[in-house]
């Protein structure tokens, strides 16, 4: 019978076992915050070119579906760039939205405040592509004759005027910001951006003025967006 030793002898008698692994130096991100400035742009250009779609609040056209049917065939243009605002900006607030997400969970681990603002980001998207949902079939079908029914159309110009207006649930992330900036999690200023126009978003969206919530909602997310973009350096360090 043989018996085999095996022995392990080092290259280096001097190195230890147990030398500390190298460290990875992590720096945050900027590419969410970044979608989150196009988001607010995007944001803008719906409440601008849903303005410039008004075949339906032209007071001349009053009680003649055939006359709002005319007059929206020549504002075709407009109905595709909103289309296209409105989809594009709720593509880049998912992303802003995760991103966000990421960020007030880093700095408020065991708190529900950074899933209020991912939920509110993601309603405010649906309402978006559902605001844009009726775009192709009627943008397209009111320039060929009888193709879209005069009551139909008008009630079309309705829907592009009001529902991508409706950006009270961003209002919510608005809030959670301030509510972070309470606990130290972000910088100050982002807080209070929050706590005015977030705020007003809410109080806008729930009162009957509720269409006015289009107009803070992105103009916040855009300051925001900015902010986490160009500051927020203490974080990414």
């Amino acid at each position: 019978m043989s018996t085999h030793v095996t022995t392990q002898n080092l290259a280096r008698a001097d190195v230890a076992d147990d030398a500390p692994a190298p460290t990875e130096r992590r720096t945050g991100s900027r590419g969410w915050a970044l979608a989150g400035i196009g988001a607010g742009i995007c944001g803008i250009g719906t409440i601008v070119f849903s303005g410039m779609v008004d075949a339906i609040y032209d007071p001349a056209l009053v009680g003649d579906p055939a006359g709002i049917t005319a007059k929206l065939a020549t504002q075709t243009g407009a109905m595709y760039a909103f289309h296209t605002f409105t989809t594009v900006g709720a593509v880049l607030l998912v992303v802003f939205a995760a991103g966000l997400h990421r960020r007030l969970r880093a700095a408020l681990p065991d708190s529900a405040i950074p899933t209020v603002a991912l939920g509110g980001l993601l309603g405010t998207a649906v309402v978006s592509i559902m605001g844009s949902g009726l775009d192709t079939e009627f943008m397209m079908g009111v320039t060929e004759p009888d193709l879209v029914q005069d009551a139909n159309a008008a009630m079309f110009n309705h829907w592009i005027g009001t529902i991508p207006w409706l950006w009270t649930l961003a209002g919510l992330a608005g809030l959670a910001l301030w509510a972070t900036f309470r606990r130290g999690g972000v910088p100050r200023w982002i807080g209070i951006v929050g706590l005015v126009l977030g705020g007003l978003t809410v109080l806008l969206g729930v009162s009957p003025a509720q269409y006015m919530a289009g107009m803070t909602g992105p103009l916040w997310l855009l300051v925001t967006a900015i902010g986490f973009t160009v500051g927020d350096r203490a974080h990414r360090a």
